[in-house]
């Protein structure tokens, strides 16, 4: 299955493109989601409304689209997926790929993805015999792109060869397989904190905050997507649960932090929650009345989550990275909360620049070596390249961060 798994969908020019909407549809009974792009001659064969409706997706078609590089770049595009599908992938296109061409939006994608490439060539048979088309398929096939052989039989053209699309079946079951590489976090198990966590007063009002989510939840995929066994205990948001996650919901910080303890041991636990530091002592049974005197709440600290992760004796997680929201003195404070804390990373952020509900944030790394600006990435970015250095940690393998 391909539960919550990305596929970008590349439809090229040739007759089999109409065979590009069944796939669609069979990789979506599946679980998958999809990004259909559809090249200039694909559209002669297959409508982008077409492509668009079975997908429930943008179809996308052109590399220059002011609309569609604002919301959706095509490095994005290509960032996003779990693995990139060219079916049908012509002559052309494959003769692209191998000399590293970049004309158009499907090429481009191509050129500039990070993901397993898979291909199903389909084109006459003398074209697919042809030594030039041998030659690119065997460069790309030494690249490790996956090639889906064709089929033999009747064309459109009348002539009868081996050319014809790989069988839906055989199509999918190779992006299954792609999907199923173990990635450089295979084996490790990996703890993600998220969201805001709810502190009641009474039944109807409570403490919170304005953290939204995001970045916790792109760290839990991104880690995901590297292979760990990740679990995500999550606060109160809007989003929906990461792909490939295990999610715990909960609202207060004790049930975080019991969430938290039940998910231990791990190898690395990133505390990105924003866990409100105090709560009500006595939460009122009944919703408090307006009297005209403002009421009498007394607060407590609340359980301190990254604290505790921190100092779990023979279950402390090899790696625990905490999230410091600050509004004044980043670094300082951020050094003094790694210190305070007994984590090994600290990432900090200003949130006086709008990054609660954003898309994008503005961190720096403070660990016992050094202090790390990063630039402005989407919250998605930050997450891979976090990723990509707990990985570093955990394996000894050095990846090339997103962004």
């Amino acid at each position: 299955m391909l539960d919550g798994r990305q596929v970008l969908l590349i439809v090229s020019g040739g007759i089999a493109a109409y065979k590009a909407l069944d796939l669609i549809r069979r990789l979506r009974e599946r679980g998958a989601s999809v990004r259909p792009v559809v090249t200039k001659g694909g559209q002669e064969f297959v409508t982008p409304l077409s492509l668009a409706a079975l997908a429930e997706s943008p179809a996308y078609t052109d590399l220059f689209s002011l609309k569609d590089e604002a919301e959706m770049g095509h490095i994005r595009l290509a960032r996003d997926a779990d693995v990139i599908l060219v079916a049908p992938a012509t002559a052309d296109l494959l003769a692209k790929m191998a000399h590293g061409l970049a004309d158009d939006l499907a090429s481009t994608l191509l050129l500039a993805a990070d993901k397993p490439i898979l291909v199903a060539p389909a084109m006459n048979h003398r074209m697919w015999e042809h030594p030039a088309t041998k030659a690119n398929v065997a460069i790309l096939a030494a690249r490790g792109v996956g090639i889906i052989a064709p089929g033999v039989g009747a064309m459109a053209c009348g002539e009868t060869g081996t050319g014809r699309l790989a069988e839906s079946e055989d199509i999918l079951a190779a992006v299954e397989a792609a999907l199923r590489r173990p990635g450089v976090l295979s084996g490790r198990r990996a703890l993600v904190t998220s969201g805001p966590t709810y502190e009641p007063i009474d039944p109807v009002r409570y403490i919170g905050n304005h953290s939204s989510g995001k970045q916790g939840h792109a760290i839990a995929e991104a880690l995901a997507a590297l292979g760990a066994e990740t679990v995500l205990v999550t606060g109160p948001t809007a989003l929906a649960d990461p792909r490939c996650v295990r999610s715990v919901h909960v609202e207060t910080a004790a049930q975080m932090l019991a969430a938290c303890r039940a998910a231990l041991p791990v190898d690395v636990a990133v505390c990105a929650a924003a866990v409100a530091d105090w709560r009500a002592a006595k939460p009122a049974a009944q919703k408090l009345k307006k009297t005209g005197r403002l009421p009498d709440i007394k607060l407590a600290e609340s359980v301190d989550v990254l604290r505790s992760l921190s100092a779990a004796g023979n279950l402390r997680p090899r790696l625990v990275v905490g999230f410091a929201a600050e509004t004044e003195a980043l670094v300082e404070r951020a050094q003094a909360k790694r210190a305070a804390k007994g984590c090994d990373w600290i990432v900090a952020n200003d949130v006086t620049a709008g990054v609660f509900g954003s898309d994008d944030n503005s961190v720096v790394l403070v660990t016992d070596a050094a202090v790390e600006t990063w630039p402005k990435l989407t919250k998605r970015e930050v997450g891979h390249r976090l990723a990509a250095r707990i990985a570093q940690v955990l394996t000894h393998a050095t990846l090339a961060p997103h962004g």
